[in-house]
């Protein structure tokens, strides 16, 4: 169980782990706002981190963990990713940590980092959410400069939270450290018209995508 402290009160959220024989690195998976830690998507790229050498850890933000679907204040979900880092650290002590998430939890991971909250060597954006569909003129992206981690962004270009495609080009450029792996024809959740796979498949292959891009920047001088 993974302890948090909240405003309202402490609350204890499960972890579910897909470990790894030999770790070289941990990863937190955080949930997009409409699905939990049990989405077919989320499992399957869980799966697909473990078996490349990423233990992975999966969790329900508080809203979630109440039986509420609407999410709550950023500053629960942060105060979230915070105790997902620490129990990640202590798990694996020594082994680099990298935050992940899908849509809604990938914009509070680089939210909790940009705040100097989390401290992750890496942060992996599975469809992050730039602006709301139709709303170029509402960027999430302010903070997105202040974060000093490298970050992976993995991105649909059929994506409706990206279009125009060049305001993420534009917003990664504006970061330290950042890069992005774009999905021909991909939507939100890397969905592809016409072609129809079980979502597990296709986190597990979106998922694996960013693989190279994590051994690369994980990787640690020889002694």
């Amino acid at each position: 169980m993974i302890p948090v402290a909240l405003p309202s009160g402490g609350v204890e959220l499960g972890a579910w782990i897909d470990e790894a024989d030999h770790p070289i690195g941990v990863i937190a998976l955080a949930h997009g706002a409409g699905a939990g830690h049990e989405h077919p998507f989320l499992v399957g790229a869980a799966q697909a981190w473990a078996t490349a050498g990423f233990t992975t850890v999966r969790f329900d933000f508080p809203y979630r963990h109440s039986g509420r679907r609407m999410p709550g204040p950023a500053a629960h979900a942060i105060a979230t990713l915070a105790a997902v880092e620490a129990f990640c650290r202590a798990a694996a002590p020594g082994i680099p940590f990298v935050a992940a998430g899908k849509s809604y939890g990938g914009r509070m991971a680089s939210m909790a980092a940009a705040e100097g909250r989390i401290t992750p060597d890496a942060l992996v954006y599975l469809g992050y959410p730039l602006h709301p569909p139709g709303r170029p003129d509402n960027a999430r992206t302010a903070h997105l400069p202040a974060v000093r981690a490298p970050q992976l962004f993995l991105a649909g270009t059929k994506d409706p939270f990206l279009q125009p495609l060049a305001d993420l080009d534009e917003a990664v450029a504006s970061c330290q450290r950042a890069e992005i792996v774009w999905f021909d024809g991909g939507g939100h959740s890397f969905e592809v018209a016409g072609r129809k796979l079980p979502a597990d498949d296709v986190g597990a292959a979106t998922a694996t995508t960013a693989v190279p891009w994590l051994v690369e920047r994980l990787q640690r001088p020889a002694a």
